[in-house]
């Protein structure tokens, strides 16, 4: 990943990595520890699962948007290499090698 010239996005990101840790533990202790169906603490170890599941898709969301209107295309199939302007790109010849060089 490289680095972010806009620090939202670079916080988003880290967010992003922060939330997906925590949700990954909570539900791992859930699991391995076990809860009673009936327990108070179910609810609200649910909520907070909810919570984060939520803070995570608006931080995928923005991520996204930012990508979408800053990325280059990657894409070289035809279509997409016929849209580009050729004019503006300045091929550098190599130079050639003399026979006297080796």
């Amino acid at each position: 990943m490289s680095a972010d010239s806009d620090s939202t996005i670079a916080w988003h990101r880290a967010q992003l990595k922060k939330l997906r840790e925590t949700l990954k533990h909570i539900e791992t202790a859930r699991f391995t520890v076990g809860e009673p169906a009936q327990s108070r603490k179910t609810g609200k170890t649910q909520k907070t699962i909810a919570d984060l599941q939520r803070k995570i898709s608006q931080s995928l969301q923005i991520i996204a948007a930012y990508e979408r209107q800053t990325r280059r295309p990657l894409a070289t199939d035809q279509q997409s290499l016929a849209s580009v302007s050729w004019s503006s790109w300045n091929a550098q010849t190599v130079p050639t090698r003399s026979n006297n060089s080796r």
